[in-house]
């Protein structure tokens, strides 16, 4: 009865979701991310976000769940313009024809004729950036997506892809928590007027929920070390979060964070865990980070 109240006040309640207006974009500073969730789970998962109230769904070529995705979003009955459907594009198609081959099986897959955000999954030295942000304005052009941009760029290479776009990017989407400063890719997103869009949000949990300050917090409000977490990403200026859950009861308990707000001093408590400077998605292709 508490999730299915929840649901109602937060599909019907606009006020209780807060958007970050980005650059014509209107995106859900809460959203679904699905990497990892594959096959029944997968569906069932994103019914069951959509159902509660859910209308951001984050989604990626690589995470072979797009077909699985779409088909929730059928089964829904939601009406398609009261969504925001995110994918992205592999690192290695962003030259023209491969990025836009990739954005198009995206589509086919998902069975959505545009997604509301194309991204660049991961920068590429192999091909020249400049050519891949055209192409991803072609997708753009082509009426694949309504909005583009980027994921896992830090500040030099996020300044030089504004500056190669012909249309503004709204979002980078990038490895956030208070293990995690972020702070010299937010202020880039800012000045460019972007979102920053949080992945990994919970640090995966562990120790992250054992930290005084978010102990504390949780005491303090009634909610859980998660639902701090949450709340301390939304009530920063121009950042959204896409929380993963592979449990059901974690849907609801994750959108709960739009009625209370974390004091100054917690704020800037849970702010301060930032300086461990803890990296969980470090790849081989992973571009130069920025140094903290």
């Amino acid at each position: 009865m508490v999730q299915l109240l929840f649901a109602i006040a937060f599909k019907d309640k606009e006020d209780v979701m807060k958007f970050i207006e980005a650059n014509g974009a209107r995106i859900p500073a809460l959203g679904l991310g699905t990497w990892t969730l594959t096959g029944a789970q997968c569906m069932d998962l994103v019914r069951r976000a959509i159902d509660i109230g859910y209308t951001h769904i984050d989604t990626a070529a690589m995470y072979d769940n797009e077909r699985e995705v779409g088909r929730a979003i059928g089964l829904s009955g939601a009406g398609r313009a009261d969504l925001f459907v995110t994918t992205k594009v592999w690192w290695t198609d962003l030259a023209l024809e491969d990025l836009l081959r990739s954005a198009r099986h995206s589509l086919e897959r998902l069975n959505l004729d545009y997604v509301d955000l194309l991204l660049i999954h991961w920068p590429n030295p192999a091909i020249p950036l400049p050519h891949s942000i055209d192409a991803l304005n072609e997708a753009r052009r082509s009426g694949l997506t309504r909005h583009i941009g980027v994921s896992n760029f830090p500040t030099g290479l996020l300044g030089q892809a504004a500056a190669f776009s012909a249309a503004p990017l709204v979002a980078d989407q990038v490895e956030y928590h208070p293990y995690l400063s972020q702070e010299k890719v937010l202020h880039a997103c800012r000045s460019h007027g972007m979102a920053m869009i949080s992945y990994c949000p919970l640090a995966r949990g562990g120790s992250l929920f054992g930290e005084p300050a978010i102990v504390e917090a949780a005491r303090a409000h009634a909610r859980s070390p998660a639902q701090i977490v949450l709340r301390w990403h939304v009530q920063q200026e121009a950042v959204g979060v896409i929380p993963r859950t592979a449990r059901a009861e974690r849907l609801a308990e994750n959108a709960a964070i739009f009625d209370f707000a974390l004091s100054d001093d917690e704020m800037a408590a849970i702010g301060a865990l930032t300086r461990a400077n803890r990296r969980i998605c470090d790849y081989g292709f992973s571009p130069r980070w920025d140094a903290p």
